[in-house]
């Protein structure tokens, strides 16, 4: 299939610094929401632990279930912007609004938990339909604006730079923000940031001639012909164990610095900035010596394995020092994380296009999302088993001893299991070698 374009084959500099400025307007909200949003609601508003663990994950199945309706609408999206872009230009602004208002809520857990509960729900639900119709928008267009392995991995590392600023930002600096300005505060100042990220990067984002209408399976079709990818289903599944350990770290930080540690709020921005800065200093050392050299699948591969050591020193450390030290190494399993993500899913839709002979980049990551937001719920269910079997209990006001073994446990367990497991199910991971190479050279993409 030739694919004819409007664009420059090849995209410019300027054209991949601007898409990955934008990635900043994702990562700010999505991870402070990640990290925050339940230790806002029960350790702040006082909302039951068991309400919010519920809620949470209730959440996450509609944040799952939302991804492929959005994706495959905007696979089919015809307007004079494109398919992609209508989703970024409009929803923006009132995707950064909602974000704002759930860190507002006037209600307390104490006295008032059932209004305190619907307007968590409400407010995270508005916010989640938004953020899905922004974020694949964004994200779909990644293997359409850029089309070779090395334009990939090189964009990728910009959008991680980008990202760890975003991670620094939206996960390191919070606890400073809301202890000195308050939560209400917090949620503007991040509100505004993202509307200029996600306008500017906006400038550089353009979309394909062959693609603007190229997909046209009916839904159930689309649906049956995403499932039978035998590349697409292992590859979400390892990515669902990965996020599963690594929101599990983002939940649990605020919880483990306090009742593990024993320390003061301040010392939660030291511990994720110190991962995020590592993971950023980290990143083109895994694209110039790790993806280089090896495919997207065994670099993924090396860096959960990274990841599954790394956390061991995180769960024995008894100190602040300690904690430092297993929260750099972390960061160095991040990176590689991070940096193929995104590509590995794009070597997926490539070989999608050689089979039906349409470009459904927007089912493809709505569905990714789909499934792997579902890591969301397990991390709610483990918050919920764990907070229930040692003793915590958002409405008192000191906790039993028992709390602080229970969320060491919390920040650790999961993360290594759910590495390992990623790692097993990349075994099994078929498109690699002469299966990948045979699809680039169908497409015309062999020189990289």
């Amino acid at each position: 299939m030739t694919i004819e374009s409007t664009a420059p084959t090849t995209t410019t500099n300027k054209q991949r610094w601007l898409y990955s400025i934008a990635n900043l307007g994702n990562t700010i909200p999505s991870q402070a929401i990640g990290a925050f949003m339940l230790f806002y609601y029960t350790d702040v508003k006082h909302l039951p632990a068991a309400w919010a663990a519920t809620a949470m994950f209730i959440y996450a199945i509609y944040d799952a279930a939302n991804n492929p309706v959005l994706g495959y609408l905007s696979d089919r999206t015809k307007t004079r912007w494109g398919r992609r872009i209508p989703y970024i230009m409009f929803g923006a602004a009132p995707y950064a609004l909602t974000f704002a208002l759930l860190w507002m809520a006037p209600f307390d857990g104490i006295s008032q938990p059932t209004f305190l509960l619907i307007y968590f729900v409400v407010l995270s639900w508005l916010w989640e339909g938004l953020s899905t119709a922004v974020s694949t928008g964004y994200y779909s267009l990644l293997p359409e604006m850029f089309t070779t392995y090395a334009e990939r991995t090189d964009v990728a590392v910009r959008m991680n730079v980008v990202q760890v600023v975003g991670l620094l930002i939206g996960v390191a600096t919070p606890p400073l923000l809301y202890s000195s300005l308050g939560w209400p505060a917090m949620g503007v100042i991040f509100a505004v940031i993202v509307v200029l990220a996600i306008y500017t990067g906006l400038r550089g984002m353009f979309e394909r001639k062959s693609s603007i209408a190229a997909a046209s399976l009916p839904l159930g079709e689309a649906l049956k012909a995403t499932f039978v990818n035998r590349s697409f289903v292992t590859v979400v599944l390892a990515q669902t164990l990965r996020f599963f350990g690594t929101n599990t770290l983002l939940a649990g930080a605020a919880f483990f610095t306090k009742y593990s540690l024993q320390a003061d709020e301040s010392t939660t921005s030291i511990i994720l900035a110190t991962a995020f800065v590592s993971a950023g200093a980290t990143l083109w050392f895994w694209r110039r010596f790790v993806a280089q050299r090896f495919e997207a699948r065994t670099t993924l591969m090396i860096a959960n394995g990274v990841m599954a050591l790394a956390v061991i020193p995180l769960a024995l450390a008894q100190t602040t020092v300690g904690v430092v030290v297993g929260s750099f190494l972390i960061g160095v399993g991040l990176a590689g994380l991070i940096l193929m993500g995104d590509v590995i899913v794009a070597d997926v839709i490539d070989e999608d296009e050689v089979r039906t002979g349409q470009r459904r980049e927007g089912m493809y990551f709505g569905m990714s999302k789909f499934i792997i937001t579902l890591s969301g719920s397990l991390v709610a269910m483990v918050f919920g088993w764990v907070s229930a079997a040692y003793g915590y209990d958002s409405t008192l006001a000191v906790q039993p001893e028992t709390v602080a073994t229970g969320f060491r446990v919390f920040m650790s367990v999961p993360v290594v299991v759910g590495s390992l497991l990623a790692i097993l199910t990349l075994f099994f991971y078929p498109l690699h070698g002469e299966r990948l190479r045979a699809v680039k050279e169908k497409l015309g993409r062999v020189s990289e």
